[in-house]
Parts: C-alpha cells; structure tokens; sequence
C-alpha cells in the first residue's frame, strides 16, 4: 500500500473550496439573541397565565387588554417565532441533502412560522382590543 504523498498546502487552502460562509455567524448571534430574549419573555408568559388561570373570562380579558400585558405577548410571540423559524432552518439546511428538497423544505418552515405569529398576533390584538370595545 503506498503511502499518502504529503500536501504543502496550508490548511486554510485544503477548505477554501468547500463553500462560502459569509452569513453564518449573523445567524449564529441572531440564533442566540432569540434565545436569551425568550427566557424573560417566556417567563412572562407562563406568570400571566398563571394570573388568569381559573379567573373569568372578562378578568383574563382585562388582564390580557393592559398595555404591558399585551406588549410582553406580542413581543413574545415575535421572539419564539423568529427563533423557531432559524432553528428549523437550522436542521434542514444541515440534514436535507436534496437541493430542491431542501429549498422546498425552507419555504415550508418560513410560510408555517409566519402563520403561527400571525395567527398568535391576531389573537392578542383582538383579545386586547374587545375590552376597550
């Protein structure tokens, strides 16, 4: 068996033409901003439903129309949205091998991502709003 001839090229240049890393390290710290958002703002969440948990339906609308209450939703909603979404991005660019497979897969993760917040923004917008109605 004969042996490996030896290489003088560095090792930069052996992983120059394995493909481009330009956006990878934004994502990373987007990745990792969302992720210490959502600890507060999950925090919140799970305080304000324990607030309305076995109160009346117009209490918990009352309590859901504060401004603070209603902002702290929203923008939790927003945070584990974005988070979710680039998480799943994640796992399918690294694991999906088929290119159009892949792309496909992406488009299904952004569309679904984007009906789960509009559909939790709508929710509190609408809750929030009936009281002042």
């Amino acid at each position: 068996m004969a042996e490996p001839r030896p290489s003088i090229r560095t090792a930069r240049a052996r992983i120059s033409g394995l493909g481009p890393a330009h956006h990878g390290t934004r994502e990373w710290w987007m990745h990792r901003v969302t992720a210490v958002s959502n600890v507060p703002l999950v925090l919140a969440f799970v305080v304000i439903v324990a607030l309305m948990a076995g109160r009346p339906y117009p209490e918990a609308v009352a309590l859901v129309s504060h401004p603070l209450v209603a902002i702290l939703l929203i923008l939790g909603v927003l945070s584990v949205t974005n988070h979710m979404r680039m998480g799943l991005q994640i796992v399918i660019e690294d694991y999906v091998h088929d290119k159009g497979l892949r792309v496909a897969a992406v488009i299904a993760n952004n569309f679904y991502c984007v009906v789960v917040a509009v559909a939790c923004l709508y929710a509190i917008v609408r809750v929030s709003l009936r009281a002042f109605a």
